[in-house]
């Protein structure tokens, strides 16, 4: 597997304003105290996580560390795309204000081709159309990773969740009936998937558009179209 995940760049994330853009990139070594921090938000609604208490850095380095090191199993932060720069010039990076990740659906070998994907918003950055682009995206992204599979797991009681990834696509492919204690009610798990087209369909669609200039839509398009995505409610989607 190659190192692409690794060296990507910065790609822009628009939502609804075309002037008014989202930067997605790899996390660096340093965003682990904002990514917990929005993580952390979302563990008293009892929606997102099974987590019951907020984690610390020290807890989850290994977690974060293994992703950094992973080509394949990336976290993906958003800031917003701003040009504020100080008297010197130097360019102020904005906050994190949403991410996501792609883990091992299971460790066995055999497993590497399907994956479970994570998003977590900044809880002011909710109903913005923000969780549907950053999914979209990262389904973009996940052929180059050797992705063939994209599951999701969603607490049965989080229908906002439920409907986003639906309406992306995921269709039903399990259901966990009284799973979690949640202290305080017994939670059920449902699990959602999606089958993504391989690297070399994808290289396929677009010698295809290369080749019929006049097809209704070419794969650019395409791409283009799925980041400007609009959900009809953003919640956090990590699933679990």
């Amino acid at each position: 597997m190659s190192n692409i995940a690794l060296n990507v760049k910065p790609s822009k994330l628009s939502i609804n304003k075309p002037d008014d853009p989202f930067i997605v990139q790899r996390a660096s070594k340093d965003d682990l105290p904002e990514i917990l921090a929005i993580y952390n938000q979302s563990i008293a609604g009892k929606q997102a996580t099974a987590n019951l208490a907020p984690v610390t850095c020290e807890e989850r380095m290994d977690w974060f560390e293994e992703h950094l090191n992973s080509a394949t199993r990336p976290i993906y932060i958003v800031r917003a795309d701003t040009n504020n720069s100080d008297d010197t010039g130097f360019k102020a990076l904005s906050p994190i204000v949403a991410w996501g990740s792609f883990s091992d659906l299971y460790a066995r070998t055999a497993y590497h081709i399907s994956t479970e994907i994570s998003i977590y918003l900044n809880k002011s950055n909710h109903g913005q159309g923000l969780g549907s682009a950053l999914i979209s995206w990262m389904l973009t992204q996940a052929p180059s990773l050797g992705i063939h599979n994209v599951v999701a797991l969603i607490f049965a009681h989080n229908q906002p969740s439920l409907g986003l990834f639906r309406k992306l696509g995921f269709e039903q492919w399990g259901y966990m009936p009284k799973v979690c204690d949640m202290q305080g009610f017994i939670a059920d798990v449902v699990m959602l998937g999606k089958a993504v087209a391989s690297s070399t369909e994808t290289a396929n669609t677009i010698m295809l558009d290369t080749a019929m200039p006049d097809a209704t839509t070419s794969a650019t398009t395409i791409l283009d179209t799925v980041t400007v995505a609009k959900a009809m409610s953003d919640t956090n989607g990590e699933t679990l």
